[in-house]
Formats: C-alpha cells, structure tokens, sequence
C-alpha cells in the first residue's frame, strides 16, 4: 500500500495516526453489537491470525474497514433477517481485525512514556461510541419507523470511510518493517515520526533495541502457529497465554451484563418502567466515558499492575453489594433496597472503566514479542470476542433463574483476578517493548546472556530513572545473582 505524504512529519503525523486509531478502534466497538456481530469478531482474529504478518498492520486495517463498510451496507439496507444477520457477521469480522490489529499498530509506533495513555485513549473512543449508542436507542424507542434502526447502523459508514482515507497518509509499523527485513523503510518511518535524522539519538536508540529484540528472539526460531505455545527462549508460549488471559478477565467480570442487558435488569430486577431503565442505562454508560479519562491521562504514571488489581477488587465489591441488596425483593423493603443497587451499577461501571476496560488492551502488544505479536494479538482478542459472546448468551438465563445470586459469580471471578494478577504479570508501563523481551529471556540460555551483556546499557539506566516494581527488581537480582 503506498504512503500518501497527508500528514507530514514529526507531530502532526503522530497526531494522525492516534486519531486514525481512536475512530477506528471507538466506533466500530459499539455502534454494532450482538451475538452474530461476536461470532464475526471471533472468525475475523482467527483471519487475522492466519494472514496478519502477511498484509502488514495498514494493510489490514484498511481490509477491516473494508469488511464493516460492506456487512453495514447490508444491514442499513436490508429487508429480511437473513440479510441482516449475514451484514452484521460480516461487519463482525472487520470489527475483528480491526480490534485485533489498532492497539498493537499504536503500541509499535510510540514512545514507550507515551504508550499506555495513547492506547488507552482509544477506549475512550469506544466510550463516546457507546454513549452514543446508548442516547441513540434512547431517543429511537419513540419513533415507530425503521429509520430508528438504520441510522444507528449507516452511520458506521461514515467513520469506517473516514479510517480507510487517513490509513493511505500513514506509515507502516517500523517494528513490522524491520522483522521482515526492510530496514530502510523501517528507519525512514523513524525519521519521519520523530521528524530526525538517521543519526539522531532517538532514532539510533530505537533501531538498536528493536534489532536486539529480533536477535533475542530468532534464538528461539522463527514464530508459527504450531508453535504457539511452546516454550522457548523468550517464552512465547507463556506470553501469548497471559495475554489471551488478560482478555479472559476483561470480558468475564460482567461488563456484558451491564452493556448489553441493564435496561432489562432495571426492568425486571429493580421494577422500573421500560422508557427509565433506557435512560438509567444511557446514564450508567455515561459512565464508562468518564472513567476512561483516568487512564488516558495516567495509564503511564499509574501503571498497569495497581489499576488492574485494585479495579478487580472495586468491580467485585460493586458486584457482591448489587447482589446482597436484590436478594431482598421479596421482603418489605425489598424495593429501596432494589433502588439502592442502582447506585452500584454505577460505581461498577465507573471503576471497570478506569481499570480493566482500558489496560488489557494495553497489556496485550506489550506483553507480547515482535515476532509473534501479531498471531498472539489476534489469539488473545479472539479469546475477548469468544467471552463477549459467551456472556451475552448466558446472562439471560443467569438473571432469570439465579436473579441475585447472578451477581455473586461476577462477585468471585473479579476476586479470583486478583491473586492472578499481582502473581502472574509484570509491571510494562514505560518499558520499551524490546525492553519486555529481557523480562521474559529464559535462564542459562544464549537470549538470556544477551541480555546480560545489554543490561548496562538499557535495564540499569531504566532503573535509574524511575523507582523499579517489584517484578522489575527480581530480574535485576537474578541477572546479578549469575554474573
């Protein structure tokens, strides 16, 4: 695909691609949503699996908007339900490349003090879109027309076209040039981000670390599908699990439930009239907008540890507090006590919001090594789609038969998350992502004398600079433990 000079260099691209980033990933996530539109989400990763290395991330996400402009066309102008539910599985699947290629396109093409609140601002996107689509149903459940309907849905057409124009003035990933061999396009994209020259310090720092990063890795052979959970030298097996399992927990501590059903359980939980539980609905998205700031603007001071651990204790308690007040309907109190938990769903909404909606999708490029970021990006989020699915079909049932109890399983899958995280994942924020690749280097093997010999230069002065984690401070041990 051939780069269009739209946007210059040095800011205003960065800007550029940020944007084209935040449109595609926001709108798209919840102007269309469902279970034929998930099961397209999921054949789309595992698409996206299968040619993702192949077409390059620009290539894929114009190939994206491509899939949803036409499953939108469908639906918009459909008049059966078989052409509408073929529209929102093709929609489904450029959704899934989409989510599966926008946040590692972003993670590989800035600065590692940057990284958290870029790709978390695209949450925030998805946060406007689904306010929108929240007032949106609002305001057409007076209208007896099919236009309540189709405009929701055509107007993906606009955003998608939009994405698919800016992709041409954007530069490719450099990280991905370099893995396939192109290292003068790959530092010329350098150049142009950073507005540097060839010898600039910026630019030299960061080709040297994505090329020590390709050595590290090539120790532990090329990265293919049957491999994908094997363990080598830099443990990909191991990181593309932590990273499909992050996306686990981003989908399983019932978000869902209170996206997809809260005007239903308002209605039938609390007893609201069906025009108020649209609008408490509307309000409680509201919320995910607001919360979204947080780590838009401090997902890089905070972390990605803390908000993730101490998020999943805040959803929990929301949780377990919502299902102790409805398990009083049947009593005399039992409907201010149902208007009580109302409160809570907001509080669930709000902490998710700053917490595990935006991090997981953060965690997932940087977790993740250059040569199988892109099959390990599409394995996790197909493991994100296949969950949203998996929830939109149970909580019906769930809220019918268990009513409040229902509530108590979100209750103790956020608790368990806890021990999970503070255990199991290492602190990322303002690492290179050559810089994980160290993190990761298996014991006595030649990947991790190679991060022996190139600790001086990039962990000691990483350690210099900031105030380590604890994860970050038993490598460093370790490293000086077998010197």
């Amino acid at each position: 695909m051939p780069q269009l000079n739209l946007f210059g260099k040095g800011r205003t691209l960065r800007y550029a691609i940020t944007f084209t980033c935040e449109l595609g990933f926001g709108h798209e996530q919840e102007f269309c949503r469902g279970r034929w539109l998930s099961r397209g989400c999921f054949t789309g990763c595992i698409l996206n699996f299968l040619f993702g290395d192949y077409f390059g991330r620009r290539w894929a996400i114009w190939i994206a908007m491509l899939w949803i402009m036409i499953g939108a066309t469908l639906q918009t102008t459909t008049f059966s339900l078989p052409q509408l539910m073929v529209g929102r599985f093709i929609t489904g699947i450029g959704t899934g490349v989409e989510s599966s290629t926008v946040p590692l396109y972003q993670a590989e093409l800035c600065e590692a003090q940057k990284r958290g609140r870029l790709v978390c601002s695209e949450m925030t996107f998805l946060g406007v879109g689904l306010v929108l689509s929240a007032f949106f149903d609002y305001g057409m459940v007076h209208i007896d027309n099919p236009i309540a309907w189709r405009l929701p849905i055509a107007c993906q057409l606009i955003f998608a076209l939009i994405v698919s124009v800016m992709v041409f003035g954007l530069p490719e990933s450099p990280r991905y040039l370099f893995r396939k061999g192109r290292h003068e396009e790959a530092v010329k994209v350098l150049c142009d981000v950073y507005n540097a020259d060839e010898d600039d310090e910026k630019v030299v720092k960061e080709h040297q670390g994505i090329l020590q990063a390709l050595r590290l890795e090539h120790v532990g052979n090329e990265y293919s599908w049957r491999k994908v959970f094997k363990k080598d030298d830099v443990r990909t097996g191991k990181r593309v699990l932590l990273a499909s399992m992050v996306q686990f927990m981003n989908q399983m501590g019932g978000i869902n439930l209170v996206v997809y059903y809260m005007p239903t359980v308002l209605e039938k939980s609390v007893g609201v009239s069906q025009q108020m539980a649209i609008l408490l609905g509307s309000l409680i998205n509201c919320m995910y907008l607001l919360g979204s700031f947080v780590p838009t603007l401090l997902a890089d001071k905070l972390g990605r540890r803390k908000p993730t651990i101490w998020g999943s204790l805040g959803c929990g308690v929301s949780m377990m507090v919502v299902g102790i007040l409805l398990s009083f309907n049947d009593s005399s109190m039992g409907h201010s006590t149902a208007v009580a938990s109302v409160a809570f769903f907001f509080t669930f909404m709000l902490i998710y919001s700053m917490s595990m909606a935006s991090v997981p999708w953060c965690y997932v490029p940087e977790i993740l090594p250059l040569h199988a970021r892109a099959k390990g990006t599409a394995i996790a989020i197909s493991c994100n789609w296949i969950c949203n699915f998996f929830i939109v079909m149970i909580t019906p049932t769930l809220i019918s038969r268990l009513q409040w109890k229902a509530y108590l399983i979100f209750m103790c899958l956020n608790f368990a998350f806890i021990p999970l995280l503070h255990f199991c994942y290492p602190e990322t924020a303002n690492l290179t992502l050559e810089e994980v690749d160290l993190i990761y280097a298996e014991p006595g093997t030649s990947a991790r004398k190679q991060m022996k010999e190139t600790k001086q230069g990039i962990m000691e002065s990483k350690m210099a600079e900031a105030k380590p984690c604890v994860v970050m401070e038993e490598e460093v041990f370790k490293m000086s433990d077998m010197d």
